[in-house]
């Protein structure tokens, strides 16, 4: 690809993250921009985020929930919010409680979230729901077919993951020495 038609290339790329409500794939991407191959895009998208990975920018391009998405740069956040004037959505530990017990152990019914945590949490599922950080996945196959739930595509783009296989193991969660679970459960700011 010429240094010309590379550089619309990119332009277009920069384009789509630009007004994309939501990562985009790939493949959505080769769909979108006709005449590009993957490798070409993937040649593009590792060089725009190179460039801006530098501290003198002010957005970032990362690769989350199986897409690419243009975000804020986390040290600007406080910048952002004053634009927005409001203040950050924080969890309670008792959703990040259920968010991560959900997470880890995906299909799960409420009834097993409950045993795991020792108190009623269908106030927690039902605002989980409401905030699409968790979905309704089925049902169990067992007497009285309880619902099933798992995390969603938004969970992975608000805590910046880009599967379910980049959430930290047991063993990363010990704090070292110790053997104690580090507090994960602090109030958190998407």
């Amino acid at each position: 690809m010429g240094e010309k038609v590379q550089g619309e290339v990119q332009a277009k790329i920069e384009a789509l993250l630009f007004v994309s409500p939501a990562p985009l794939t790939l493949k959505r991407m080769c769909e979108i921009i006709s005449g590009v191959e993957k490798d070409e895009v993937r040649e593009i998208l590792d060089k725009l985020k190179k460039e801006t990975s530098r501290p003198d920018r002010g957005v970032e391009l990362v690769e989350t929930a199986g897409g690419w998405r243009l975000q804020t740069k986390a040290k600007f956040r406080q910048e952002v919010q004053r634009l927005r004037q409001r203040a950050p959505q924080r969890l309670s530990r008792a959703a990040l409680e259920t968010l991560a017990i959900i997470a880890y152990k995906q299909p799960v019914t409420r009834a097993e979230i409950e045993q795991a945590r020792g108190v009623d949490s269908s106030g927690t599922i039902r605002y989980l729901l409401d905030k699409r950080l968790i979905r309704i996945i089925g049902r169990k196959d067992v007497p009285g077919r309880p619902l099933l739930y798992g995390t969603t595509k938004f969970f992975l783009e608000v805590f910046q993951l880009k599967d379910l296989s980049a959430l930290p193991s047991h063993r990363e969660l010990k704090a070292p020495g110790q053997g104690q679970q580090i507090p994960l459960f602090e109030p958190y700011e998407p």
